[in-house]
């Protein structure tokens, strides 16, 4: 009985650790690649259990063909991206100056 109450705490204090780690990331700039090559950038906002995730300001950079031509990108302001597209998500170095356990270095 015991080692259940002990699993069920240390559960909560992981589960509290994520959420901090999380909310140490709100309003930084990310950049997200989808399964269909586009890429967004911009600031993000929040998510949800089904790992969907809202950012602001955010701009959709299309893959490119030609690895020398970065192209215009497309303002989108909010946008939602589907927790099943993303492939990868990254924070910007500059964002990450001020946050503490996430690996930056200065």
């Amino acid at each position: 009985m015991e080692d259940a109450v002990r699993g069920e705490q240390s559960e909560g204090s992981s589960s509290s650790e994520a959420r901090q780690k999380l909310e140490a990331l709100l309003n930084k700039n990310m950049r997200i690649r989808m399964t269909d090559g586009r890429t967004l950038v911009g600031l993000f906002l929040c998510t949800d259990r089904d790992c969907n995730v809202i950012l602001g300001s955010a701009q959709e950079f299309l893959k490119s063909t030609d690895t020398f031509s970065q192209g215009e990108p497309r303002v989108l302001g909010l946008a939602m991206i589907p927790g099943h597209h993303v492939v990868s998500i990254e924070v910007e170095a500059d964002s990450l100056e001020d946050t503490q356990g996430f690996g930056a270095t200065c």
